[in-house]
């Protein structure tokens, strides 16, 4: 078999932490990569918590596990799928309930201020480092 393929894995959600985003958001990260710029992570948000705007610098898809969140497209519920294309901007997406979701991006995504700066990047990188900052189980 290539040596270039990539290594295959299992994730054992229910034995990992959850890692506080911002008030109110946790994740999981189930998978980063370095080749495609992909991250895929479990959310956790509470009720009122929203996530701030961002623009897509890379397609993103959901898929609602449980709870109701409220963004541009109207109200996503559990078993619901969305897909977010590339350059999409998100004013403002809030929970509406406890929810939690399955995140997929194919790049970066950048939130703003109300004037557009740049706030912060998220990208695979970010969550990649998360990892490599968590202590090494004895």
């Amino acid at each position: 078999m290539p040596a270039s393929l990539a290594t295959e894995y299992l994730v054992r959600t229910s034995e990992m932490e959850w890692i506080p985003l911002q008030d109110g958001i946790d994740y999981k990260i189930l998978r980063t990569s370095a080749e495609t710029g992909d991250w895929t992570l479990l959310f956790r948000c509470a009720k009122g918590s929203c996530f701030p705007p961002h623009i897509h610098y890379g397609a993103g898809e959901y898929f609602m596990i449980k709870g109701v969140m409220d963004y541009r497209m109207g109200i996503a519920r559990a078993g619901d799928y969305g897909y977010e294309p590339l350059g999409v901007f998100h004013e403002s997406t809030r929970f509406l309930e406890d929810s939690e979701l399955l995140f997929t991006n194919h790049g970066p995504t950048v939130n703003v201020d109300e004037n557009g700066n740049v706030l912060a990047i998220i990208d695979w990188k970010f969550f990649a480092d998360q990892v490599a900052a968590e202590p090494v189980p004895a």
